[in-house]
């Protein structure tokens, strides 16, 4: 009796096995599962920022990670002489160093501080194929090895390294600041700290049936990458209802508004199955340097809650900044002024 039971267990289970496989190939392989395109209208731009010099001073730089080629700039101070300390600055999912990141840069360089500005491989200037994937292990690794090539500079001082990201950024931030003991102190900008949290959140904004879509996509790349098929992608940005990694309004307005030309608004539809199990908050009791959170309350993208987390995780370590506003507000205008601001002090203070 007991032997037909386990039989009968052991059947079920091959079934079920038999069926997920078929079911994966057919998601993988079928054609009927469209993520229709959204070119950006991008906006004409000075390509400096106002205020600031014309041409900000600064040099192409790039080194390896695993045998691929990470493109970065390099800010150094005016002063000719002495080393500076060094904030490595890393933009979030699908961003690029030719996005915003310089109208940052160009303060701290006028502050007397170094930045090494650097793009994931996969995205903007550098190396990587497929192109746009948006692969955590990899960003990470770009991390360390932005880190490494910033130490051995002569004009950098070594033991005076900070880190700065944004959103998705933010979050490899805490889990890079953990791991490296060395790191001065480190400043994460709207982060992106719990991935679960923030998918119970989108589940229930976007309600099932959407979220059931995303899924669907996010499995068709992955099996079409295990098969070493060409990559299924889906918009970066979208008006909210589209498919799309973030379907906002204001994500599509920002990036329309910052976008450099020729940017391709897409990314491989695998992040969707990973970005819920990426846990930056869980790092946050293993830091040993001071960490500036940058919170924006209003965020839809980054619940508070994590945030909430990571300042008493951080304990006396922590430094927290609350801003009435959206996730992307704290880009611009006097958000953008009052964010950088907290920045600039915090640097100072830890680094000069």
């Amino acid at each position: 009796m007991g032997i037909n039971i386990m039989g009968g267990i052991a059947l079920c289970l091959g079934v079920l096995v038999v069926m997920g496989a078929i079911y994966l190939l057919f998601v993988s392989i079928v054609p009927g599962f469209p993520a229709p395109s959204r070119p950006l209208r991008t906006q004409k731009r000075s390509g400096h920022t106002p205020g600031e010099n014309p041409v900000p001073v600064r040099e192409d730089r790039s080194f390896q990670v695993e045998g691929t080629r990470v493109s970065a700039w390099l800010y150094l101070p005016h002063d000719p002489e002495g080393r500076f300390p060094c904030i490595i600055m890393g933009h979030g999912a699908g961003g690029t160093k030719d996005m915003m990141l310089e109208n940052y840069a160009v303060r701290f360089q006028k502050a007397g501080l170094a930045v090494l500005s650097f793009d994931y491989r996969h995205f903007g200037a550098s190396g990587g194929r497929p192109r746009n994937l948006i692969w955590i292990p990899h960003q990470l690794a770009d991390w360390a090895g932005a880190i490494a090539y910033a130490r051995g500079l002569k004009r950098i001082n070594p033991e005076k390294i900070a880190l700065w990201g944004t959103s998705f950024g933010g979050g490899h931030v805490m889990v890079t600041a953990s791991k490296d003991t060395r790191i001065a102190c480190a400043a994460a900008q709207c982060p992106a700290l719990d991935g679960r949290a923030s998918g119970e959140a989108f589940l229930k904004r976007e309600g099932f049936g959407y979220t059931l879509r995303m899924m669907v996509h996010g499995q068709r790349d992955m099996v079409r990458s295990w098969l070493r098929l060409s990559p299924h992608k889906i918009p970066l940005v979208g008006r909210k209802g589209d498919i799309a990694l973030m379907p906002d309004d204001a994500a599509l307005q920002l990036f329309e508004s910052v976008a450099p030309d020729g940017f391709i608004n897409e990314v491989c539809a695998r992040i969707i199955l990973r970005w819920g199990r990426y846990n930056p908050v869980k790092y946050a009791k293993k830091v040993g340097c001071p960490v500036l959170l940058q919170i924006c309350e209003k965020d839809i993208f980054t619940p508070l809650s994590a945030a909430r987390k990571a300042e008493h995780d951080l304990g006396s370590y922590g430094e927290v900044k609350y801003y009435p506003i959206g996730h992307f507000d704290i880009y611009t205008g006097d958000s953008f002024e009052t964010a950088v601001s907290d920045q600039l002090a915090f640097f100072k203070k830890h680094l000069l």
